[in-house]
């Protein structure tokens, strides 16, 4: 599923828009707008948006399932 897809799941799920998710990004809606419709995230930027909407990034390995998070105690012990 591509990251915008779960983006915007996400803002439904929060009662989120995207001018609100902008603000609190401090960049211009229009610019979120473009991001999403490209999907064209940086992972910087995909941490910044989850820590926003209180959601974690995760990893997968294909082999052996293994998983790996990106969470704010990971972030804040860096």
């Amino acid at each position: 599923m591509a990251g915008a897809k779960i983006l915007k799941q996400l803002l439904v799920e929060r009662n989120m828009n995207v001018n609100e998710l902008a603000e609190r990004l401090g960049i211009k809606p229009q610019s979120m707008s473009n991001k999403l419709y490209r999907n064209n995230f940086s992972f910087d930027e995909m941490r910044n948006i989850c820590d926003i909407l209180n959601a974690d990034l995760k990893a997968v390995t294909r082999d052996s399932q293994k998983e790996f998070y990106e969470t704010m105690e990971l972030k804040h012990n860096e």
